[in-house]
């Protein structure tokens, strides 16, 4: 398992990264011009459209044998991958590293970068007909559904990279520290039963957890398996398409989720690049050394000389004058002793 260098990556990060995308709030029409300057290096297709006729996309590269489809933002408040996706996509029309050199010999790579641009420009969850594409893998009522499974069918790739955001209430079990980095490689039924299909999606989360353990380390964390029969990755995970859930979180005062996207962007590289020099896909034991997420945060937390008066408070995002504004809400008023704020402020007592 050939780990790739933190130094290396972080200076083709610095350089690559695609400085337009910046925050939480991407639409089409943040990346709509991007495709433009990947034309040479890219074969790039028009899909489809979405319930509100705005268009979908795909980027194609690579001439492998070795297929790879990844796609962000069925969710469309969940942007972190998206803007990972263009960092990755600079490196290919740029970098002259041999590793990229090496993915693009071994692998095709197929991207949709935002499958739900209603749902982008809304910000929300679900599409314009309020539909969760992430629970719509069996009955496919939206369109942006079956331009996935479409997609899917035809490519036919041997692993997929579903990217998601995760929110921040999400700690790594057993530290204090936000999971910055969750993974998963979903059930195929509810015995959570060890397939081939599981180990071998297991096998390149293993080589993703351990380069971001050297970046960030006891950031990361293992999102619960629990079957789900109508979502996307546990349906194709069962079809036969190893499917590689990643949830970019928290990190201290990131609220932009710029470090998020960092590492999210070293671990999509860490495991192309695993698939493309790997011919086994067995080494799945220390996926499950990999901590839990568990749910210990709060944004801010009022705390109080009798724990039981503290406060506890969440950020809710909304769209207000073309802008995205995030707003403190209390969501919890109790005994907080057992968890933490990301930001925390202690005060003598109540005033009544």
């Amino acid at each position: 398992m050939q780990i790739l260098s933190p130094e290396l990556l972080k200076n083709i990060f610095k350089a690559q990264k695609e400085s337009s995308l910046f925050g939480k709030w991407i639409t089409l029409k943040n990346i709509e011009n991007l495709f433009l300057k990947y034309q040479e290096a890219f074969e790039i297709k028009h899909l489809g459209f979405s319930e509100q006729e705005r268009p979908i996309y795909k980027l194609k590269i690579g001439k492998g044998k070795k297929k790879i489809l990844l796609w962000s933002q069925m969710h469309g408040n969940e942007s972190t991958g998206t803007k990972a996706l263009f960092d990755i996509f600079n490196c290919f029309s740029n970098c002259s590293e041999n590793e990229f050199k090496i993915i693009l010999k071994e692998c095709t790579l197929v991207f949709i970068p935002m499958l739900n641009p209603d749902g982008s420009q809304a910000y929300t969850r679900v599409n314009a007909n309020n539909v969760d594409l992430n629970r719509d893998a069996v009955n496919r009522v939206a369109k942006e559904s079956n331009l996935l499974r479409d997609t899917l069918e035809e490519f036919n790739p041997q692993f997929c990279f579903n990217l998601h955001d995760q929110r921040t209430i999400f700690g790594v079990e057993g530290t204090k520290n936000p999971a910055t980095i969750s993974f998963l490689a979903p059930s195929e039924e509810e015995t959570r039963a060890l397939t081939k299909g599981r180990i071998q999606t297991m096998d390149v989360i293993v080589a993703m957890n351990r380069l971001l353990q050297k970046l960030i380390p006891d950031f990361v964390g293992r999102y619960t398996d629990e079957f789900y029969p109508t979502a996307t990755g546990d349906n194709f995970q069962k079809l036969g398409y190893n499917t590689i859930l990643i949830e970019s979180g928290h990190f201290p005062d990131d609220y932009q989720r710029e470090i998020a996207r960092e590492h999210t962007f070293y671990a999509i590289i860490q495991g192309l690049y695993h698939i493309a020099t790997s011919d086994n896909f067995n080494d799945y034991e220390s996926y499950f050394t990999i901590p839990n997420n568990t749910k210990i945060f709060y944004d801010v937390i009022h705390r109080y000389s009798i724990s039981k008066e503290d406060v506890a408070y969440q950020y809710i995002d909304e769209i207000m004058n073309d802008q995205l504004v995030s707003k403190l809400n209390k969501v919890d008023e109790k005994d907080l002793k057992l968890k933490f704020g990301h930001n925390e402020i202690v005060f003598e007592s109540k005033k009544h």
